[in-house]
C-alpha cells in the first residue's frame, strides 16, 4: 500500500471474528456488527503545536488496536476496505 496518513491520523485494516452462533443458530454476515478490533498499517508523522514541535503518535504500525463502533472513515483502496481515523479514536492497544 502507498498510502502515508496525515499529522495524526492512521490506517487501520479491521480483524474479522470468527463465525458467531447463538443458541445453536448462526447468525448471516448482514446482521453482524463490524469488528472494532484492527491492525494499525500505517501511522502519520504526528501533531505539531503551536509552538512547532513535533509530537509522535503512541500507535505504530503492526499494533493491534481497539476503537469505537463509529471511529473513522471506511476508504477502499486495490478492492480492500480500510478505516482512516485519528488517534484519539483509538480506545487501547492489545498486547502492550
Amino acid at each position: 500500500m502507498n498510502v502515508r496518513p496525515l499529522h495524526d491520523r492512521i490506517i487501520v485494516s479491521r480483524i474479522e471474528e470468527g463465525e458467531q452462533k447463538v443458541g445453536g443458530i448462526i447468525i448471516p454476515d448482514s446482521a453482524k456488527e463490524k469488528p472494532q478490533e484492527g491492525k494499525v498499517l500505517a501511522v502519520g508523522k504526528g501533531t505539531v503545536s503551536e509552538d512547532g514541535k513535533k509530537t509522535p503518535l503512541d500507535v505504530k504500525a503492526g499494533d493491534r488496536v481497539l476503537f469505537g463502533k463509529y471511529s473513522g472513515s471506511e476508504v477502499t483502496l486495490n478492492g480492500e476496505e480500510y478505516l482512516i481515523m485519528k488517534e484519539v479514536d483509538v480506545r487501547g492497544i492489545l498486547g502492550a
